[in-house]
């Protein structure tokens, strides 16, 4: 969510062109200064509700599978802010940042969960750190991508907006080696053995 704030004065430029091409005006300012605030909140909303399903889905899916589920969800909503200037809609935009904050809600809440219940003993009070940890050098490598001299050019910022679909694919591509959360195989699948 922190790398919008890099880009604003290109995502705004764009929004303002893309509505002159469609319909032969230009954006009234209090018109662009909605639509920017709806990219914004788009995130934070998607963020809510995805917080909210979230224990339904692992209850239902197992964390596992629901990691997964999001990881699909996520390089959909990077799928969309990715490509949305090539499509020359803003639109793209507000649902691929609203999907980003679903996931985003999702994954803080699945992600500490399964990985402290995968973990060995010893060693589940370090690994739920590492999501804290993780989520902070996500913001410093946002930070890092969107200076200038990367990312966080007029050229270049829907690839820096849909960069979060690059850890998506690869959690997506190596989550299935990784076992089913012991608690789900027991209370949901009643499945002791593969609890052991």
């Amino acid at each position: 969510g922190m790398k919008i704030s890099f880009l604003s004065q290109y995502i705004q430029k764009f929004i303002n062109e893309t509505w002159l091409e469609r319909y032969g005006s230009a954006l009234p300012q209090e018109t662009l200064t909605l639509l920017w605030s709806l990219v914004v909140s788009a995130y934070c909303m998607g963020g809510m509700m995805g917080c909210l399903c979230s224990g339904h889905l692992t209850a239902k899916l197992g964390k596992k599978k629901c990691l997964l589920l999001n990881d699909v969800v996520l390089i959909t909503a990077t799928l969309h802010t990715g490509f949305s200037r090539r499509a020359k809609s803003f639109e793209m935009i507000l649902v691929g940042r609203f999907l980003e904050g679903i996931a985003a809600g999702i994954h803080m809440n699945a992600h500490v969960q399964y990985a402290g219940e995968i973990s060995p003993k010893k060693l589940r009070g370090f690994i739920n750190v590492t999501s804290t940890v993780f989520l902070a050098l996500g913001k410093t490598v946002a930070r890092i991508l969107g200076l200038r001299e990367l990312l966080g050019t007029e050229d270049t910022w829907n690839v820096l907006l849909s960069f979060s679909g690059l850890v998506a694919l690869i959690q997506l591509l190596f989550l299935p080696f990784f076992p089913e959360s012991p608690p789900y195989l027991l209370l949901q699948k009643e499945d002791k053995a593969g609890c052991l």
